[in-house]
């Protein structure tokens, strides 16, 4: 009943992923109706969709929905828009966030490696991964804590700017949809 005439071609869903067929104005106006078909005020949606975008800024990859969902809670936002929030840390967009909160953490620590780009972050997080499941401690603590240390300390500037930003972004235009709606039913 509610399904598509012509079927969409796996290229052109692939196509779709990396540029929305009708444009970003558009796919982020879709974002913002879909947030506010969620339950609660525009305030409690935006300050989930900031958990759940800031929480893309650590580098605790694998656990960013949990985190999200607890950081949510914890500052009383909605826990479903923290997980659309997530979706700022994606394939595209960590390359550059790792780079800059690597950086970012090694500059705060006094650290002089200048060569942050020569980072194999896949392995790394690879390694860490292996190591928890094998409680090979020795292996986080000389391949994987030198890297991630400097992330967890340059994670929180981003954390906090983030938070703001994207919080006030989706507040104000979640509240002005209310007043548009509220405008209409009366």
């Amino acid at each position: 009943m509610f399904k598509r005439r012509v079927k969409v071609s796996l290229k052109e869903r692939l196509l779709n992923l990396f540029w929305p067929r009708l444009g970003w104005k558009r796919y982020g106006q879709y974002i913002i109706a879909r947030l506010d078909r969620l339950k609660g005020t525009p305030r409690e949606i935006a300050a989930g969709v900031a958990c759940g975008v800031a929480i893309s800024f650590t580098p605790f990859v694998g656990f960013h929905f949990v985190l999200a969902a607890v950081t949510a809670w914890l500052v009383r936002g909605n826990i479903l828009a923290s997980a659309i929030g997530t979706a700022a840390g994606n394939p595209w967009t960590f390359p550059f966030i790792w780079v800059s909160v690597l950086y970012t953490g090694r500059k705060m620590l006094g650290i002089n490696h200048t060569d942050v780009v020569n980072v194999d972050f896949e392995t790394t997080f690879a390694n860490a991964f292996k190591a928890l499941i094998e409680f090979d401690f020795a292996t986080v603590f000389n391949d994987v804590w030198p890297i991630l240390w400097p992330m967890m300390i340059g994670c929180i500037p981003f954390y906090i700017i983030f938070w703001l930003l994207s919080f006030y972004i989706f507040d104000t235009a979640l509240a002005k949809i209310a007043r548009r709606k509220k405008v209409v039913k009366s």
